[in-house]
């Protein structure tokens, strides 16, 4: 049959195929690329959906779970262990951890076998990974998605974490393809055997990558993944993989640093060890390829294999040294003297089992009087915000609530250690007053951290300021705050029956001011004010958290007094007849 001229354009078009393809070479390099990092950071995003899909679900409770566990080595590595499973992120569970230590809460050889059991667990998921389970991911993606849509709030978070495991597996098998034409090319697959000889360089890349990603995880499934495919040879994914282990331990040092060194004992501790582990492994490395691959031959098996192996072995060789090791890193980071803490306490006293109690409740109620004097410093500093805004001035006053925060804490944990019930009834009913007392003081630093130095802030922010009326009358309820704050704690100090009346009366006195700012407020804006126009919210919601915060304080040490005597009414409605 005769062709014609298609077969001349036949041909001509093979001899088009035959020519280097140099023009659009560079394009497909750009694209691959493009797709490459594209795979890479949906990998890293479904590893992040899952970890914050199981903190949002779990997370409150983990972290009880993971406080009642931490009494001795064993039952501790066994909660980091489990903690870290469902997390799947051991900075997260070294975080926890190292909030625990900050707080006092845990003692060091607990914290350390905590972080042996989370470098364990979080090498699970990758052994699920190593097999062949990429046929399951839409399955988990439209699982997590039903559970999203259809659930409440609390199972919609464990869809999250399904979506994220559908998604780490579509971008294992996507990246799988999209490597196949790179390494296909003679020179790509030269150069990534030179490089797979550079192991320490390797390791290097892998702390890199894996302090960057917040998640040991996602590298170590990458480096299983270019060792599957051919990439990397399974020495080179081995060190990715090391590289991996010394970068996750990373992060606590970082995000949990402090002002104190005895914090950073268990972060650097966990660091440490994984670094002298690294370092030991590299001083055989030669042999240790060898040795995995004589028990697993698949390259991403063998990798997940080490990974796994590598922290067993860790942890069985440092669970019989962790008490030493403590001490060594308490010689090496001494606990700053307690006096150069601000926020640390003064006169508490430990509570022993039989003991008199009286010392340890007048240490806490000089420790409760430090309370009235950060909340005092705390409200100067309010006024000068308030009155001329900066924001400089508005972080060193919220700096303060911090402070209020841990001393109310540590007198919280002090008082609930004596069991209430050998006291007699005075001697319940003056712990209960300093309770009170605490708990009010931190409430109302919060109501000024969160309420009315955010207003300040807002004020900043949108460039907007206050009328003079307006500032005055600010600064007026503030300063009766601030006496406010003064007749309460003379009221807690003394228990007088008629400065605690005087002291409740302040509450309506209040309540009489705040309804004639807010009267005058409303005349200004109907008077067209043009600052009063532009600041009424702020105006409005600064007057409403000036009145909460004088509610706690008169409630800080007046009402147990007047509700012990019955003067309290239960309600402030007028009984209808």
């Amino acid at each position: 049959m005769d062709t014609g001229p298609y077969e001349d354009h036949f041909h001509e078009a093979c001899r088009h195929c035959r020519q280097p393809f140099r023009e659009d070479r560079p394009t497909n390099i750009t694209l691959t690329l493009l797709d490459l990092a594209g795979t890479v950071a949906l990998l890293l995003w479904g590893v992040h959906m899952v970890q914050t899909g199981a903190q949002r679900a779990l997370g409150a409770g983990l972290r009880s779970f993971l406080a009642h566990r931490l009494h001795n080595r064993l039952s501790a590595f066994a909660a980091g262990l489990g903690v870290t499973t469902l997390l799947q992120s051991s900075t997260a569970t070294g975080l926890m951890v190292t909030g625990f230590a900050a707080e006092g809460l845990v003692a060091l050889v607990p914290g350390l076998a905590v972080m042996l059991g989370a470098n364990v667990g979080t090498t699970l998921i990758v052994q699920i990974f190593a097999f062949d389970v990429s046929q399951v991911a839409p399955i988990f993606v439209l699982a997590g998605y039903l559970l999203f849509r259809r659930a409440q709030a609390g199972t919609r978070d464990f869809g999250r974490v399904f979506i994220g495991l559908g998604l780490i597996l579509f971008a294992l098998h996507q990246f799988l393809t999209l490597l196949d034409p790179v390494t296909a090319n003679p020179l790509t697959r030269e150069f990534l055997t030179a490089l797979s000889t550079h192991i320490v360089f390797i390791v290097l890349i892998g702390i890199a990558l894996t302090w960057a990603a917040h998640s040991s995880v996602a590298i170590v499934l990458l480096a299983m993944s270019l060792a599957t495919n051919g990439v990397l040879t399974v020495p080179a994914g081995i060190a990715l993989a090391l590289g991996a282990n010394i970068g996750t331990a990373i992060n606590p040092v970082l995000e949990g640093a402090a002002h104190d060194p005895a914090t950073r004992r268990l972060p650097l501790g966990n660091l440490l060890c994984r670094i002298m582990a690294v370092l030991a492994v590299l001083a055989v490395y030669p042999w240790v390829t060898p040795f995995v691959t004589g028990f697993e031959t698949v390259p991403a098996r063998a990798i997940a294999d080490f990974h796994t192996g590598f922290n067993l072995v860790l942890a069985v060789l440092l669970f019989p040294l962790l008490t030493p090791y403590a001490r060594l890193l308490e010689r090496l980071l001494p606990s700053r003297p307690q006096e150069s803490a601000p926020d640390a306490p003064r006169y508490l006293r430990p509570v022993a089992a039989g003991a008199p109690v009286a010392g340890a409740l007048g240490g806490a109620m000089r420790e409760a009087l430090r309370l009235s004097d950060v909340l005092e410093e705390m409200i100067s500093g309010l006024r000068d915000a308030l009155a001329n805004p900066s924001r400089r001035q508005i972080e060193e006053t919220r700096a303060l609530d911090d402070r209020l925060d841990h001393l109310n804490r540590a007198i919280k944990e002090n008082l609930l250690a004596i069991d209430t019930g050998r006291l007699d009834e005075a001697t319940n009913e003056k712990l209960a007053r300093i309770l009170t007392f605490s708990i009010n003081m931190e409430q109302a630093g919060d109501l000024i951290d969160r309420g009315l130095l955010g207003v300040a802030s807002r004020r900043i922010k949108r460039g907007v300021a206050f009328s003079k009326e307006g500032t005055a009358d600010l600064v007026a309820q503030v300063d009766r705050l601030l006496e406010t704050l003064r007749q309460s704690t003379a009221v807690f100090l003394s228990g007088d029956i008629a400065d605690a009346r005087a002291l409740a009366s302040e509450k309506e006195a209040f309540r009489r001011l705040e309804d004639e700012a807010t009267a005058a407020h409303f005349d200004r804006l109907r008077s067209g004010n043009v600052e009063t126009v532009e600041t009424s919210a702020l105006h409005l919601d600064a007057l409403r958290d000036l009145k909460r915060v004088s509610s706690h304080l008169i409630e800080a040490s007046a009402y147990p007094i007047l509700k012990k005597r019955g003067d309290l009414l239960p309600t402030r409605l007028r009984k209808v007849e």
